[in-house]
C-alpha cells in the first residue's frame, strides 16, 4: 500500500462482535468530522495503537506490567501524529519490550476498540480522563528474544500461556471484553 488511508482501513475492517461494530461506526464518524484525533493534545479522545503479540507456535502472548493501569496488558501507545497505526504498534512493541523482530501477521486491523482511561499523573503532570480510540494489530515474535523493561511505562515484560494471558490482567473489563476477544479471534485466525 503506497499511501496509508486510515479511514479506508477502518472502513474495510469486518467487525467480530457488537462492540467492534459499534466502535467502528464511532471511529469513522470521529475521523470524518475534521477534529484532530491523531494527537494526545485532544484531551477528550485520541488515536492509539496496540499489538496482540503471539509466539510462533501461537501458544503464548507477550504482555507488559503497565505502571499506570497497575495491570498486565498488551503493548501499545499514542499515535502522536502518525496516521499509519501499524508503524505506531511496531514502534511501541520495540520501545516497551525490547523486541526488535516482531512481525505483523497482516497489514489489516486485527481488532478495534474505544477504551476509557481514568485521570492519572504522568511525568508529574495530571492527565484528565479520556478515551483511547484504539486499533490493534496481530503480531508474532520469538519468545527467546531478550526482553527489557521501560521503567517509565512498565515494570515487567513476560510471555504468558494463551489461556493465562487473559487472567493475568487485573482489569475486569479488559479481561472480559478485550483480551478474551483477542484470544478468540486468534484461535479463529486463518494463517
Amino acid at each position: 500500500m503506497s499511501e496509508y488511508d486510515l479511514y479506508k482501513e477502518i472502513e474495510k475492517f469486518v467487525p467480530f462482535n457488537e462492540q467492534e461494530e459499534t466502535d467502528k461506526k464511532i471511529l469513522l464518524e470521529l475521523l470524518s468530522n475534521g477534529e484532530d484525533i491523531l494527537h494526545r493534545e485532544n484531551l477528550r479522545y485520541h488515536l492509539t495503537s496496540s499489538a496482540w503479540i503471539t509466539s510462533y507456535d501461537r501458544k503464548k502472548i507477550l504482555l507488559a506490567y503497565h505502571n499506570i493501569y497497575d495491570s498486565w496488558s498488551w503493548l501499545g501507545g499514542h499515535a502522536d501524529g502518525e496516521s499509519d497505526l501499524r508503524k505506531v504498534a511496531l514502534k511501541e512493541v520495540q520501545e516497551e519490550s525490547g523486541i526488535t523482530h516482531a512481525r505483523l501477521l497482516s497489514d489489516d486491523i486485527f481488532s478495534l476498540e474505544i477504551l476509557t482511561v481514568d485521570g492519572h499523573e504522568k511525568r508529574g503532570k495530571y492527565v484528565p480522563s479520556h478515551l483511547h480510540l484504539n486499533l490493534t494489530y496481530l503480531m508474532e515474535a520469538d519468545p527467546e528474544d531478550p526482553l527489557f523493561i521501560r521503567e517509565d511505562e512498565n515494570s515487567a515484560v513476560a510471555w504468558f500461556p494463551l489461556e493465562e494471558s487473559v487472567d493475568a490482567s487485573s482489569e475486569k473489563w479488559m479481561r472480559e471484553r478485550i483480551y478474551s476477544k483477542l484470544n478468540a479471534k486468534l484461535s479463529a485466525y486463518k494463517f
